[in-house]
């Protein structure tokens, strides 16, 4: 079963994610010397577990059968700060990258699909290094971070989605139920990107009330909840009126190889274009705005559908979409929160108020459960844990829509 890697409570300063990646030359390469990095179709083998601060330089070769990636993960294991990818079978790449004291973890994903292998904790010690390359240089490696970010949740949510359906497809609702929001976790946190595309996102994730209300056919996500969860007969819609059991009949056994087929087609479509330049060209052009803009589409995610409790209607799994909107808003935040401090003390000021407020968000969400080992029923939250949810969600909204503005005068 896939699970989508955790968040960590503390992150390590936003700078290591950047300059961890900074442009340097080869003659630069620590004294260390390059580490050699072996790729096959079930192990990622480094030829060390630990080096000292300075430019390192990863010597990728792959051994696999199919084309694969590379990643130097941070200590969270979820933000990427350096990867190398399309590396075909018996072709080598290098990843170069300057590494700030830390740990970190190591990763190769033959097949550039699904959660990777070989994951193993990588150290370095020693001294802080500054960062190099100019400032256009380090947001446009923001920006190639963040690329790689959406593309390996998607890679991630692939495989998922496979397995999710053929649950539900044969049958099995019991398991389909179990991946049903694990599944979705990977979705959550790059949601606006799917967004972005059309009708791709209401394909993949609108609820029935939206598809209803659009005239829109009702497929993706939560028409197969509504299966997996049928309605009680007395159960009320997400619009609060309409009968649930209106006009409404489970899916046949035909109908549910449609649904599923569809959002793996679906889905496979995201994936292939948060793989296309089309992609890598419309974040280029947004620059570290669209990160920052990311950041605060997200945490809008759990103020308009996720508080609510009417995203996930039918199996109440909320809690988990909450819980990954916001990984990928403070994700997306962490790339960009140097920019925002380097503006002077009102910047510095404003991080802090922004970092303060995803930590006191995340210590709440805490008391409910976590991603890793699941969350209670959104029905069994009461009306103040409602409330202070929402209290946390204004006061971290706040300062955070100032995040973008700050950015632009760096």
């Amino acid at each position: 079963m896939i699970r989508p890697r955790p968040l960590a409570a503390a992150a390590t300063a936003a700078l290591a994610a950047v300059a961890l990646a900074g442009c340097v030359a080869k003659a630069d390469v620590a004294a260390s010397d390059a580490l050699s990095v072996e790729s096959t179709d079930s192990a990622c083998t480094v030829s060390a577990n630990a080096a000292t601060s300075g430019t390192l330089s990863f010597d990728v070769t792959n051994a696999s059968s199919d084309v694969t990636e590379f990643y130097l993960l941070a200590d969270d294991g979820l933000r990427i700060v350096g990867e190398v990818e399309n590396i075909a079978p018996g072709a080598s790449r290098t990843l170069t990258v300057v590494a700030q004291p830390g740990n970190y973890f190591t990763l190769c994903k033959p097949g550039m699909v699904g959660e990777g292998v070989g994951r193993a904790a990588f150290t370095v010690s020693g001294d802080t290094v500054a960062a190099t390359g100019d400032d256009a240089e380090q947001k446009q490696k923001a920006v190639d971070l963040y690329a790689a970010f959406v593309k390996d949740q998607v890679e991630q949510l692939v495989p998922a989605v496979d397995e999710f359906v053929a649950a539900y497809e044969a049958g099995d609702d019991e398991k389909a139920r179990s991946l049903y929001p694990t599944t979705r976790a990977f979705y959550e946190r790059i949601e606006p990107v799917a967004e972005s595309l059309g009708d791709l996102d209401p394909r993949i994730d609108y609820r029935e009330v939206d598809a209803v209300a659009e005239g829109l056919d009702w497929t993706g996500f939560h028409r197969i909840e509504k299966d997996l969860w049928v309605p009680a007969q007395d159960a009320l819609n997400a619009d609060g009126v309409t009968p649930a059991w209106q006009d409404w009949q489970p899916s046949t056994t035909q109908e549910r190889a449609s649904y599923g087929d569809q959002l793996i087609a679906d889905v496979g479509e995201l994936n292939d274009y948060v793989h296309s330049d089309d992609f890598q060209s419309a974040l280029d052009a947004q620059g570290v705005a669209g990160i920052s803009n990311g950041a605060i589409a997200l945490l809008d995610e759990v103020a308009t559908g996720k508080i609510s409790g009417e995203e996930d209607w039918w199996s109440g799994t909320d809690l988990w979409d909450f819980a990954a909107n916001v990984e990928g808003s403070k994700m997306a935040f962490s790339l960009v929160e140097d920019f925002a401090a380097s503006t002077g003390e009102d910047g510095e000021a404003l991080v802090d108020e922004i970092t303060q407020g995803y930590n006191d968000l995340e210590a709440s969400l805490a008391k409910h459960g976590s991603l890793t080992d699941g969350f209670v029923n959104y029905r069994e939250l009461t009306d103040a844990d409602k409330r202070e949810f929402t209290d946390l969600i204004n006061a971290l909204a706040e300062p955070l829509s100032k995040l973008t503005s700050t950015i632009l005068d760096a």
